[in-house]
């Protein structure tokens, strides 16, 4: 009985993990956001393509690209700065991960300084007039990096720009 107890107990993660990830893939970043709703960016384990997702744990309100295809590399844009030498040098590192859609603008952010060992991690959406709204993500909750994407050879540094 312990043993059925424990199976049930470990499969639960996975259900609310079930539409967010799909078993020929891997989590690139993820985090829930302060008011509970959960952001995954993930990539086929052959790098067949990259796809974001938002929503509540068990509904996907917003999947980018719709289309599971190596074309979707071309819709995300990656940019990333890091400065060491600790609080002496105002030591950061900031990772943006943008892609458009629907006329908005979107940008993933991950961010660590120095000073005040402060983490953040957000989602910032701009609509077409400029508006934004910002999603702040509990870093707590965070998996992943943005970083980690250059590893993967199918998305190349640009000049986006850096926000947090």
């Amino acid at each position: 009985m312990k043993k059925l107890l424990l199976i049930i107990y470990l499969l639960i993660p996975l259900t609310f993990w079930a539409q967010h990830l799909l078993p020929n893939e891997e989590v690139i970043y993820s985090f829930e956001t302060k008011n509970g709703k959960k952001m995954t960016l993930v990539k086929d384990k052959n790098n067949q393509y990259i796809q974001y997702r938002f929503g509540s744990p068990n509904k996907i309100e917003m999947e980018f690209p719709k289309e599971r295809t190596k074309e979707s590399w071309k819709k995300f844009h990656y940019n990333s700065y890091w400065r060491g030498g600790g609080i002496q040098n105002a030591g950061m590192e900031i990772d943006n991960l943008s892609f458009n859609h629907n006329g908005y603008d979107y940008l993933l952010f991950r961010t660590y300084h120095a000073k005040g060992e402060v983490y953040t991690a957000g989602i910032i959406i701009k609509d077409k007039k400029g508006k934004e709204t910002r999603i702040k993500g509990n870093y707590k909750t965070v998996k992943g990096c943005i970083c980690n994407l250059e590893e993967t050879k199918m998305i190349e540094r640009e000049d986006i720009g850096l926000t947090f």
